[in-house]
């Protein structure tokens, strides 16, 4: 497998118009945790399209009920590698406000118009770990079936209300989360002309075993 070779599946998967598809659909589904009226939209985007979608991608996944606020899904895909990769992402959008968007526009329909792709969570952040879903599938099928690392995903669907209980989550599922790498593809580009790679994350207050403690 070359690095080329997996480029080139994942640019024919965006020249093809095959992520369109993916990400129109998603983006159909009215996540808003800031609406409480549709928190059964964001249980349906975890258990009716991220699972299914992770699916033929080899994830065995799991959906957390959360006391607090919205769900989890957990995923994990092991291939007994060396190095373990977390993706983290959050389904969730701020809220829909159907009668600003100007005529032709929705919040839930996905419209291209030139190189703008407009609609609720195509940017933040359903567009972006579906970006990088379909990365994981390039090198997949580069590679034969297998990956070369375990991978493992944590999507939340509260992010823009504070992610209730996101802490929690983590302490808990300290172990099952245990990754070398953590990708958390979320957060403003600080240019619309190129893209933000941050190669840090601060992490305080652990114990001996990684996990966070406050």
């Amino acid at each position: 497998m070359s690095r080329a070779a997996a480029i080139a599946r994942a640019h024919s998967y965006f020249d093809s118009g095959e992520f369109l598809v993916d990400l129109r659909r998603r983006v159909a589904i009215p996540s808003t945790s800031q609406e409480p009226e549709r928190a059964g939209a964001l249980r349906r985007y975890l258990d009716d399209e991220m699972v299914p979608s992770l699916a033929p991608l080899g994830f065995t996944s799991r959906v957390l009920d959360n006391p607090s606020g919205p769900p989890f899904l957990v995923a994990e895909r092991m291939e007994d590698a060396a190095v373990t990769v977390l993706i983290y992402g959050h389904g969730d959008t701020v809220r829909g406000l159907d009668d600003l968007w100007r005529g032709g526009l929705s919040p839930w329909a996905l419209t291209v118009e030139g190189t703008r792709i407009y609609g609720r969570g195509t940017a933040d952040n359903k567009g972006q770990h579906s970006i990088n879903m379909s990365a994981l599938r390039a090198v997949r099928e580069a590679r034969g079936g297998r990956l070369g690392f375990n991978a493992k995903f944590l999507i939340e669907t509260g992010e823009e209300i504070g992610s209730p209980d996101l802490r929690r989550v983590c302490q808990d599922l300290c172990d099952e989360l245990k990754a070398d790498l953590l990708l958390a593809s979320d957060g403003p580009r600080l240019s619309a002309e190129r893209p933000t790679l941050f190669l840090g994350c601060r992490v305080r207050n652990t114990d001996s075993s990684g996990c966070e403690l406050a």
